[in-house]
């Protein structure tokens, strides 16, 4: 494989050690990173938070289970897409793990293709999430570096205003909203007025979408 896969980790849980090897030497055939642990709680206590990649957990296991296991990976920041696995798994079972955010639950014994394409699609995943993600804080850092001025005149841009518009809403004239509106866009680095909007959008500036 290439180096698409290099910054990214297949973490692989499961507490049958011939599982576990037999997984590591799939998954490294086809030129995938991996990591391998024996329980939960040991890749909670060794996990470098920032690490990109994706799981593939066993569902029973002695102690913490991976059901278990999936509810506490928000309490350890992470954020990885998950693949649960298991040998004596039931429709309630695959039904929880998907609600609480699993990507896929695969029944053992499964062909060794279909676990190689859906770790492919979680890794896939994951760097979707950490390009939206580096966006996102691009678009914030920009956002904390207008002046509060700045900031109003770009609430009432994207709401349509015209610049007088602004400047009537504002109490000020026009040349200083289009002096502050300058930069803005400058300092947001946006070119056009589409690309303000979305700015505008990504940062919850628009009436129904979310913040950041």
């Amino acid at each position: 494989m290439t180096s698409n896969n290099d910054a990214q980790t297949v973490f692989v849980i499961d507490d049958d050690t011939d599982v576990r090897d037999s997984l590591k030497w799939l998954l490294e055939s086809v030129g995938l990173n991996v990591q391998t642990y024996e329980n939960a709680m040991t890749f909670f206590e060794t996990f470098d938070v920032g690490a990109s990649g994706c799981i593939v957990m066993d569902v029973r296991m002695p102690g913490l289970s991976g059901i278990n296991a999936q509810k506490k990976l928000p309490e350890y920041n992470i954020e990885l897409p998950v693949i649960m696995i298991s040998a004596h798994g039931n429709v309630d079972m695959a039904v929880t793990a998907l609600t609480q955010g699993a990507i896929t639950f695969i029944e053992k014994p499964f062909d060794d293709q279909t676990l190689i394409d859906h770790v492919h699609n979680a890794l896939e995943k994951d760097r979707a999430r950490s390009v939206y993600r580096r966006s996102q804080s691009r678009i914030r850092d920009c956002y904390d570096r207008l002046t509060r001025r700045e900031r109003q005149v770009l609430e009432l841009i994207v709401k349509g205003l015209s610049n007088q518009e602004a400047a009537d809403e504002l109490g000020i004239n026009r040349k200083t909203v289009e002096g502050h509106r300058a930069n803005m866009t400058a300092k947001m680095k946006v070119d056009s007025f589409a690309e303000l909007v979305q700015v505008a959008i990504a940062l919850g500036l628009v009436q129904g979408i979310t913040s950041l």
